[in-house]
């Protein structure tokens, strides 16, 4: 599968959209990706999860962890086709924690699986969170990578499409300068 299909995959079901969007990062974009609307079909979500795999095979770790709601879904079906366990952190109190029971090992190598990644906030969000357990971050993985490399030195992303679709701050937006109105898809309350 290479990143045309990834694409015309989120065309096809409806998970490409074009407007003026407050992405989960509170920048503004003229596109949105709607990954959730794959996860209607779990046969579309499956293949995309197995050749995500493939593309991890070079990265060892244990445990694949997923921040809520967006990554969810995914990383589960990431850790299936990996064979591996499955765990996800979620907002409590507007922060990031490992709840219901979950443990990890010191040194347990994990994997953070989201869907679309843009700044990162919600990958660091997570690696926060899972702080105290003295864990190893093994790499970071995704459907869609919005950052156009910015996070290259900070985080090691493996993802099935990358774009640079544009960003803008909220002052900066051409489209609240032109009144267009905005809509906020994203599951973050806030910004």
């Amino acid at each position: 599968m290479s990143q045309v299909d990834v694409k015309q995959l989120l065309i096809d079901f409806d998970g490409l959209l074009n407007g003026h969007f407050c992405l989960t990062s509170g920048l503004h974009s003229d596109t949105y990706f709607q990954c959730a609307k794959l996860y209607q079909y779990p046969p579309v979500v499956k293949t995309i999860a197995t050749e995500l795999a493939k593309k991890l095979e070079g990265i060892e770790f244990e445990t694949v962890v997923s921040p809520a709601i967006g990554g969810i879904i995914f990383g589960y079906e990431v850790a299936a086709a990996t064979d591996k366990r499955n765990l996800f952190v979620e907002r409590k109190d507007g922060e990031m924690q490992l709840r219901r029971g979950y443990v990890l090992k010191k040194g347990e190598r994990v994997l953070i699986v989201e869907d679309v990644i843009t700044t990162a906030r919600t990958i660091f969000e997570t690696i926060e969170a899972l702080k105290p357990f003295e864990i190893e971050v093994a790499g970071v993985a995704c459907i869609v990578d919005r950052s156009a490399g910015k996070l290259k030195d900070k985080l090691n992303i493996t993802s099935l499409l990358q774009v640079n679709p544009v960003a803008y701050t909220p002052e900066e937006c051409p489209l609240c300068k032109l009144g267009i109105e905005i809509t906020k898809p994203g599951s973050r309350t806030g910004k």
